[in-house]
């Protein structure tokens, strides 16, 4: 059965893994743009990801891949109009990506209980004060600057510290503005304006993020460092690399992991969790 919002927001004290699947509604998402435009399609693929163990479903209407330009919230709403209702039954906790306060709260009015923001209410100043007023809960992300130029010239002296006071700082914001910590969720942003370097320092550094009192989410599944490291060019083929990434990251502290291929990110994560358990015992 998927996680109850309360249980996703307890994860980190209870240690449950929460799978967060991905659903791009979008005409140029960096790995399945297109694929998921039709409703109907949508659908099945939201079942799918539910029945292969997706406790959130994370839908955007808007590509934030590196290079990409912004959509007009009208536009979003109009690609999410004939898929969120939809979707909102399926047992799953659903999950707005969306830096645009509007959109969001179409979403909430269709059934979503998380907004998934990259900039964690940079980007739109009434996105935070939205959430605090309809009880939703809320991602904040780090991202180096905007999708458009994130990768241009990525630079840090120290890029876990500057990560963790970042989201401190946003934390510390979102609870001035009536939305608690205990609704929000940290994510380091893998691949927003970082280099090969830095998002292995940044899931090296997990834990630190973990110190902040709130679930960490990360987000590797096929980005561009895999393909570095693994010299996959097509993102289709990275899903090694990615189980690699979210094992690893569980281990250090995470506890929502984001994945496009849920069966096997959900089968390697139950072995993992099993080889963890047996050595505690």
């Amino acid at each position: 059965m998927p996680a109850s919002i309360e249980e996703i927001l307890d994860s980190h004290k209870t240690r449950r893994t929460v799978l967060m699947g991905v659903l791009n509604v979008t005409p140029d998402s960096f790995s399945d743009g297109g694929k998921f435009m039709d409703p109907a399609a949508a659908k099945d693929q939201a079942a799918r990801m539910v029945a292969e163990g997706a406790d959130i479903l994370d839908v955007g209407a808007e590509s934030t891949r590196p290079g990409s330009d912004p959509v007009t919230p009208g536009d979003q709403i109009s690609r999410l109009e004939g898929i969120l209702p939809e979707i909102a039954g399926l047992g799953a906790v659903v999950s707005i990506d969306t830096t645009s306060a509007a959109v969001a709260e179409f979403a909430l009015d269709c059934g979503a209980q998380i907004i998934n923001d990259v900039s964690a209410g940079t980007m739109d100043e009434a996105i935070i004060p939205l959430a605090a007023s309809r009880d939703a809960s809320m991602v904040l992300m780090h991202m180096l600057g905007k999708p458009k130029t994130m990768q241009s010239q990525p630079h840090y002296r120290d890029v876990v510290l500057e990560v963790r006071n970042f989201l401190e700082e946003r934390l510390q914001v979102a609870e001035k503005m009536g939305l608690p910590r205990s609704r929000c969720i940290v994510d380091p942003g893998i691949g927003f304006g970082k280099r090969l370097e830095h998002n292995l320092s940044l899931l090296a550094g997990v834990g630190i993020l973990a110190g902040l009192g709130c679930p960490v989410l990360v987000g590797p599944s096929r980005k561009r460092f895999i393909g570095e490291l693994t010299s996959q060019e097509d993102p289709n083929k990275r899903l090694a690399g990615t189980i690699a990434a979210c094992v690893e990251a569980r281990r250090r502290g995470a506890t929502i992991i984001r994945v496009h291929d849920l069966a096997a990110a959900s089968d390697a994560l139950k072995v993992a969790l099993a080889i963890e358990s047996a050595e505690q015992a």
